[in-house]
């Protein structure tokens, strides 16, 4: 899964440019990516931690 994250910000971005060569979405697609990535960890250190 972390793998995806830079891939689907890379295609968000291209997406963007085909509509209009000025946009540059890259950094704005990765925050959602890279907080989703955190939440997963942190809700598997919550599950590791309640049934240990």
């Amino acid at each position: 899964g972390v793998s995806a994250v830079p891939m689907a910000a890379r295609v968000v971005s291209k997406e963007g440019q085909l509509y209009d060569k000025s946009n540059v979405l890259l950094m704005h697609a990765m925050g959602p990516n890279v907080a989703g990535v955190i939440g997963s960890a942190v809700a598997a250190g919550v599950l590791l931690s309640i049934f240990k």
